[in-house]
């Protein structure tokens, strides 16, 4: 145990000489908050707090402001002695420290927690602070005048309830903010590490209020209730930015929207933060070391395909190279990189943005997604006639994309001519750290799933809990499990003679390839999720 503190305690030091000082390193990724919080305290000669502690302890939050805390990384808390400790994740902000002793007004120890459990407080105390929903002096209707609708949407209670419905999303990491008008509610719910969470209801009269304030927020027109819309926008979360993709779908009871949130964070660029092991790493570099060819990751909607390409473009952006994308949308921008962004409304589509683009001189060519045939045959001659195209195909596997382009027009000799390679991912809820506990041994799990190579035969399987770290589901986060099949001479000849997936994937593994199944079930060896998140995603 000292050795393994000891360790992180290296690791924190080094990404704090590395990044500066303590919340760029954390926000990194370069060392966990823990290990930040133990540097921190050490340094300072502070008591250092963990969550448990904490919880015990009442906020002090009322009159403050939520934001300054936030962005500070403090919280103000009494004890059940009413002594009042102010928690701080950096305890270099002096002035900051003076600031809120100043407000809170009365005397005030100082100790060191997370910035991870400092945030994961701050959110819970304005949720218990939070005033209750907004209500208009009357309900709303649909014969209501449009400038009705805009005053509500425009007014501070309806602005600052979508804004805190933000703040919370991103908070929890969540990638879809769901708002559905029912007979009797506005229901609320967020897609946080693949799964739907319900959030306290709204009330039905507001629903016409909240949806045109999202509409308005992505340009959409509030009048029209009868026909679907999508829309965009660019929004700041405290010190975060991100982009809003809304979709809006009129129903029996009303409107319902959808907003998936794409931070522009370009930590996640980086293979081996997302979950890709060495082996699988040296085998995708090896594939974008090809001077031509067509790379494939698969995977199905919401499973990181466009973090992997933008990693792999990342990898490739160099100032000898001129690398071209069409996206839809541009969820990162890569400095160096012409990045186009699809609008069918003006009939830019990724066939005909690729097909203008090749007039452009370009070495690398990253197409968002193969949607139709003829992106497809665009995407293959331009593989054929010496760039390197890297894309992305809606398949279970990754041999079954050979598959898909058949289906989509693609002849299997000109398939087996371009292909390089195909990456296959999924997402998979990491288990939270705080509460995992060891389970039952994991080679016989192997073996009835047929991969008894897979773990170490001392490997057990760790379980999900629940703390109030994790909202209780004890998993905190995703990792990506993956496969990459490379077409070696056997699978190119498989290709061309009768493309089965079956036969495809069995020559790959023979050659060397790690299942998705495989690589999942190492990494609950390794304590980072548990069979069963893999047996969910994998199959």
């Amino acid at each position: 145990m000292t050795g393994r503190v000891g360790h992180r305690h290296a690791e924190a030091e080094d990404a704090l000489a590395a990044h500066g000082d303590l919340e760029t390193a954390w926000r990194s990724g370069a060392a966990t908050a823990d290990a930040l919080a133990g540097l921190a305290a050490d340094r300072a000669g502070l008591p250092r707090y963990d969550l448990a502690a904490l919880e015990a302890m009442t906020p002090l939050i009322a009159s403050l402001s939520r934001r300054y805390l936030r962005e500070a990384h403090m919280l103000p808390l009494v004890d059940h002695q009413n002594a009042g400790v102010l928690v701080v994740a950096d305890p270099e902000r002096r002035e900051a420290i003076a600031a809120v002793r100043l407000a809170c007004g009365r005397a005030m120890a100082t100790a060191v927690a997370s910035f991870e459990d400092i945030e994961l407080l701050l959110g819970r105390a304005e949720g218990a602070a939070a005033p209750a929903p907004p209500e208009p002096e009357a309900a709303v209707t649909l014969e209501d005048s449009i400038d009705t609708l805009q005053d509500l949407a425009r007014g501070a209670p309806i602005v600052r309830l979508i804004d805190q419905l933000m703040e919370r999303a991103v908070d929890l990491g969540a990638t879809d903010i769901h708002l559905e008008t029912e007979r009797d509610q506005l229901r609320v719910r967020l897609r946080v590490d693949g799964q739907l969470r319900a959030e306290p209801p709204l009330a039905r009269h507001l629903a016409p209020a909240v949806l045109s304030r999202i509409k308005i927020l992505a340009g959409l027109d509030i009048a029209e209730r009868r026909l679907p819309q999508d829309g965009r926008a660019n929004i700041r979360v405290g010190q975060t930015e991100a982009d809003l993709r809304v979709a809006i779908m009129p129903t029996m009871h009303g409107e319902t929207a959808v907003m998936r949130i794409l931070l522009k964070d370009n930590r996640l660029l980086d293979l081996a933060r997302i979950g890709m092991g060495e082996t699988d790493r040296a085998a995708v570099a090896a594939l974008l070391a090809e001077p031509h060819g067509l790379l494939v990751v698969t995977g199905p909607t919401g499973s990181g395909k466009t973090t992997t390409l933008a990693a792999a473009i990342a990898m490739l952006n160099d100032p000898a190279r001129k690398i071209v994308t069409v996206e839809d949308p541009v969820e990162y921008q890569l400095a160096g990189v012409h990045q186009t962004q699809v609008r069918p409304a003006i009939g830019i589509t990724f066939a005909h943005a690729l097909r203008a683009f090749l007039r452009h001189d370009p070495d690398i060519i990253m197409v968002g997604e193969m949607r139709d045939r003829e992106t497809a045959g665009i995407g293959i001659q331009a593989a054929l006639t010496g760039h390197l195209v890297l894309t992305t195909l809606h398949t279970n596997s990754a041999a079954d994309a050979v598959v898909r382009l058949v289906d989509m027009g693609v002849e299997p000799y000109l398939i087996a001519s371009t292909l390089r390679g195909v990456l296959g991912q999924r997402l998979v809820r990491r288990l939270c750290p705080r509460c995992a506990a060891p389970g039952e041994p994991l080679a016989p799990i192997a073996a009835r799933l047929g991969v008894p190579d897979a773990v170490p035969d001392a490997a057990v399987a760790q379980v999900a809990v629940g703390c109030g770290a994790c909202g209780q589901t004890g998993y905190r986060g995703r990792i990506a499990i993956f496969e990459v099949l490379k077409v070696d001479p056997v699978v190119r000849r498989l290709i061309r003679e009768a493309p089965e997936p079956e036969r495809i994937a069995a020559a790959a593994v023979a050659a060397g390839m790690t299942s998705m199944l495989a690589d999942g079930l190492r990494k609950v060896a390794e304590g980072i999720t548990t069979v069963e998140e893999v047996v969910r995603t994998a199959g």
